[in-house]
């Protein structure tokens, strides 16, 4: 295991040779940022539903350009896919099951959005002037 700042990087051979790194409540996920291309997997633990530091670390990284799985793990509550979706999550591994339907339904209830986010929906007043 090699260390980098507070945020550990293991070796993760079942994907290709590249490198998953767990994030967790706390870390500077831009300690990250001059190793993206080596990442393939970036797990960002919540802990509890209301900590909401995992969608800031999730947003740095997309904005950096990571291109790899994003998967929020922990305390994942259905309510809260859609908003880690626009974050830029791509995978989630709640610690308790989550029902397939509600999952589509929640990232299928907004249409349309207000504001840009890494997810690149355009927000509903720039559609307003085309």
């Amino acid at each position: 295991m090699a260390d980098h700042g507070s945020v550990t990087v293991d070796s993760f051979v079942a994907a290709g040779g590249g490198a998953a790194v767990r994030i967790e409540p706390g870390d500077d996920a831009r300690e990250l940022l001059p190793l993206l291309a080596k990442l393939k997997l970036v797990e960002v633990n919540f802990p509890s539903f209301g900590d909401g530091r995992g969608y800031s670390a999730a947003r740095i990284l997309r904005e950096a350009g990571y291109t790899g799985e994003l998967r929020a793990v922990g305390d994942v509550l259905v309510d809260q896919i859609a908003y880690m979706r626009r974050c830029g999550f791509d995978a989630f591994a709640p610690d308790h099951p989550l029902d397939e339907a509600d999952v589509e339904a929640a990232l299928a209830r907004f249409p349309h959005v207000y504001q840009p986010a890494a997810d690149q929906a355009r927000p509903i007043w720039s559609l307003r002037h085309q």
